[in-house]
């Protein structure tokens, strides 16, 4: 495995009986990266990371991480590894300061306690019992235990579920200034919103298989644009296609046109309707969102089987 390269997965697979949970995936994180692994409940996505993180043995493939076989995991190699889980149970009585020292003391190299608890923003938390902690300072929290062993690759599992706005992008403000530590983080999240802003790659998986991956801009519809509008009465989806110099797509009383060249598209179709006296009601113009192709490639009736 390239020094560059975090972690290195290829035709992956993974079965319970007769239930193939991981289809033959292949994928590679670059070391320093935000790679977010994306899919609806049920693809397999805790499967491959339990694999990734050492727990849960392969079925077949390959798999490398930070130039190891996470099925022999070593002591050495836990140290190199921080891990966000989506549930985590904190004692409640104790500091964050006494939780966090606790931690390090599993670590052979662990960073400074005070100064990784500053790092995750809780330095005014110091001294505050685990149980006193808000929903987002308690996240913060599991990620200053995540990080105490100084790890090269960090786990992130759902790490802002149940936070509101605010929370959420004080979240994505640590994270991103994990990845300015030189840290690798392999993140998990059901927000798009939040691999779009954060990921500098993402891949989405459904039923078992990688179904899209690349940049989040380039998952999201790289360089199409869609043009939306009400089918105006009598007319047909040929003739606004002559009109626009691009395919039509009608479902109901919509029309759909998807185009690499916006200006064009749309110069050629509102000359057409204003010459032909044609209302192009409820117009809309916009590129496909992470979301939007995410939903589309993950629908039970179009992912791959």
């Amino acid at each position: 495995m390239a020094g560059d390269t975090a972690i290195s997965v290829h035709d992956l697979h993974k079965s319970y009986g007769d239930h193939e949970a991981v289809r033959g995936i292949t994928f590679e994180v670059a070391a320093g990266e935000i790679f977010g692994f994306l899919g609806p409940n049920g693809a397999g996505k805790s499967t491959t990371i339990e694999i990734l993180e050492g727990y849960r043995a392969r079925t077949a493939g390959d798999a490398w991480v930070l130039g190891a076989d996470p099925g022999k995991p070593t002591r050495a190699w836990r140290d190199r590894i921080g891990l966000v889980l989506q549930d985590s149970e904190l004692e409640p009585a104790l500091t964050v300061r006494e939780t966090v020292r606790m931690f390090a003391g599993f670590y052979s190299r662990p960073r400074p306690v005070d100064a990784t608890i500053e790092l995750v923003g809780l330095a005014e938390q110091l001294d505050a019992r685990v149980g006193s902690l808000s929903g987002g300072q308690r996240r913060r929290a599991d990620v200053a235990i995540a990080l105490i062993g100084d790890p090269d690759l960090v786990f992130l599992d759902e790490p802002t579920t149940g936070f509101d706005p605010s929370a959420r992008r004080d979240a994505w403000n640590m994270i991103e200034g994990l990845k300015d530590l030189g840290k690798t983080i392999f993140l998990t999240t059901h927000y798009m919103e939040e691999a779009q802003n954060l990921a500098d790659r993402v891949a989405i998986l459904a039923q078992g298989r990688i179904v899209a991956s690349g940049s989040p801009d380039e998952v999201g519809g790289g360089d199409v644009t869609v043009v939306r509008f009400r089918l105006p009465e009598g007319i047909e989806a040929g003739e606004l296609g002559s009109a626009a110099g691009a395919e039509v797509q009608v479902e109901g009383n919509h029309a759909t046109i998807r185009t690499a060249q916006p200006q064009r598209t749309l110069f050629r179709l509102t000359g057409w309707a204003e010459q032909a006296g044609v209302r192009l009601a409820d117009l809309e113009v916009r590129r496909p969102s992470l979301e939007d192709v995410f939903l589309e490639l993950t629908d039970s009736g179009r992912a791959p089987r």
